[in-house]
Parts: C-alpha cells; sequence; structure tokens
C-alpha cells in the first residue's frame, strides 16, 4: 500500500495564522468605518431601517442606471435597483426609503413614464422600521445562545480548551464574512437582511459541525501521545507529542472535509451564478462562511489547540 501524503499542517501554523489575520483586519477596519458612517457594523437594508420596495415591469427593457439617476433626480438618493425575473419577465425592483408622501410616488412615477415609457406596477410594498429592531434583537440573541451551547457541549463532550479553540474559529468565520461585507457595503452599497443572520447562523452550524469531526479524530488519537513513531523522511525514532497527534489527526480528516465542503461550494456557486437575484447576497453570504469555516476548521481550530497545550505544558514546566 503506498505512503499516504501527509500534510504538516501544525508546523506552519504561524502561516495559518498570518492569513487569517490578513483578511479579518481588513474586515474589521470596514466594520469600523461602517459604525461611523452608517451607524451600524454592517450598512442595514430595509428590514433593519423600513423603507419600500417597488416592483414595475417596463414594456421596453430599463436602463437600470437611467433608473437610478430618475430616483436621484426626485429625491431618492441611495436606493438600490435590481433587475429580477417575475414569472419569465424582466421586472424593475427599486427600494426606497418609505414613500409615505403619495406625492413623491406619483412624481417619481411621472417621470419613469416620461424618460422610460409605460410600466406596470406589480407590487409597492412598504417595510416598517420597527421590525429592525426586533429582528436585529432576536439575530443576537440567537448567536449568542448559538455559542453559549456549543461551548457547554464542547466542553461536555471533550473538554475546555477543545471549546474555547472551536468558538475562536466561528468567531473567526463570523469576522471574515461580517468584514467582506461590510466592505461590500462600502464600496457598492451592498445591504444586509434579515437572510443575511439566517446565513451566519447556517455558517456557524456547518464550520461547528467540521470542527468537531477534527477534534472527534484528535481525541481519539490522543491515546497515541508519547507513543514511538519513525520519521518516514530521516529514519529516526521520536516520541510523538499531541502536536504530531493532531496533525496525523486532520491529515486523517482532510480529504473528508474538502469533499464534502466542495460539494456544497459548487451547488453554492451554481445558485449565485443562475439563481435570482433577490437570493444572490444570500448565496453570496453563504459561499463565503463556508469557505471560511473549512479553512478554519482545517488550519485555525486544530492549531490554536496544539498551541494551547503547549503554552500549559511549557508553565508546568517553569520552575516554582
Amino acid at each position: 500500500m503506498k505512503d499516504r501524503w501527509i500534510v504538516d499542517i501544525v508546523k506552519y501554523r504561524w502561516i495559518w495564522f498570518g492569513i487569517s489575520l490578513a483578511i479579518t483586519i481588513p474586515g474589521l477596519v470596514g466594520i469600523l468605518w461602517c459604525c461611523f458612517q452608517f451607524h451600524a457594523p454592517l450598512k442595514p437594508g430595509i428590514d433593519f431601517t423600513g423603507g419600500s420596495i417597488l416592483q414595475y415591469q417596463f414594456e421596453r427593457k430599463a436602463d437600470l442606471q437611467q433608473v437610478r439617476n430618475i430616483l436621484d433626480d426626485v429625491g431618492l438618493a441611495g436606493s438600490q435597483v435590481q433587475e429580477a425575473i417575475i414569472s419569465d419577465k424582466e421586472v424593475v425592483v427599486m427600494r426606497t426609503k418609505a414613500l409615505d408622501d403619495e406625492s413623491l410616488k406619483r412624481k417619481l412615477d411621472a417621470e419613469l413614464q416620461n424618460k422610460l415609457g409605460d410600466f406596470k406596477v406589480l407590487s409597492v410594498d412598504k417595510v416598517s422600521a420597527t421590525v429592525g429592531p426586533e429582528l436585529l434583537t432576536s439575530g443576537l440573541i440567537a448567536l449568542c445562545v448559538t455559542f453559549l451551547m456549543m461551548v457547554a457541549y464542547i466542553s461536555y463532550r471533550y473538554m475546555f480548551d477543545y471549546a474555547i479553540c472551536a468558538i475562536v474559529a466561528l468567531f473567526h468565520d463570523v469576522l471574515v464574512l461580517s468584514g467582506i461585507f461590510a466592505i461590500m457595503g462600502l464600496v457598492i452599497g451592498t445591504e444586509i437582511d434579515s437572510l443575511f443572520i439566517s446565513a451566519i447562523l447556517t455558517v456557524i452550524g456547518f464550520s461547528v459541525h467540521d470542527t468537531i469531526v477534527v477534534f472527534d479524530r484528535i481525541r481519539e488519537n490522543s491515546k497515541f501521545v508519547g507513543s514511538k513513531s519513525t520519521d518516514p523522511k530521516t529514519g529516526e525514532e521520536h516520541r510523538k507529542t499531541f502536536g504530531d497527534v493532531a496533525n496525523d489527526s486532520v491529515n486523517q480528516t482532510l480529504a473528508r472535509s474538502i469533499y464534502t465542503s466542495l460539494t456544497v461550494i459548487i451547488t453554492l456557486t451554481a445558485l449565485y451564478l443562475l439563481g435570482g437575484v433577490t437570493t444572490r447576497d444570500f448565496v453570496l453570504a453563504m459561499l463565503i462562511g463556508i469557505i471560511s469555516g473549512t479553512y478554519s476548521s482545517i488550519f485555525n481550530a486544530s492549531c490554536l489547540l496544539v498551541y494551547w497545550r503547549e503554552l500549559k505544558a511549557g508553565q508546568r514546566l517553569k520552575p516554582a
């Protein structure tokens, strides 16, 4: 039987940590910038700020940039304009501030008709701003409860240091996802809605599932710590450390983690490219989160656990 290909993940842990920092630090800067500009960590959408969603079907194809210019001219600057397919027909979806003044809507309709031709109003929906705080509060409570239950379960099932390393990896995934969307909000105006919170919770569940698989294998193999092992390159014998066992465990689950994530990534990529506009940001959030979660489960969680154990071992060896 041929030797299995081994990746020395633990040895290059500072490289993996550096890659994570290189991604999260710009995201943190983007989140802080959003706090100053939008008074929120991410650019809030209509679900959180309140507003109106208008769906118009034009008789001839409408130029989206021209629609944005008309919205700016009538006093609705900053509105989002997207194109969607509803019942096999092209529809222009406009997300604006709340149209409480009926004269403003009549002015908008008149300008659209003058410059873009006749259209059919499919729907005009208003979202109350009071929904935003409720959604935000519920989302934060869900996140806190999720983290606390995970810490309790992993501590009971494994050990406390396993739980802390798993939660740090989860925070990494949340920061990566939130940071990228914060930058997108600043650069291209991407807004978040209630689906974004759903995406974060889904990513957390997927990431911790992958981390648990790796940790379970480490716990099973921890009985080999201190056993004799032969270096395949030099032929020298040495005693296995916890780092050696963790590295072997990650390699044993590496193919499974990559294959599982790859099938999800392929599906999400197809949905992003071929799916509807209304779910595109949600699918993008899932795609970013799954990639980040796979990375953190393989390269961050196990390496953090090894580093934690080495620090504890070093403290025990220090003279009193």
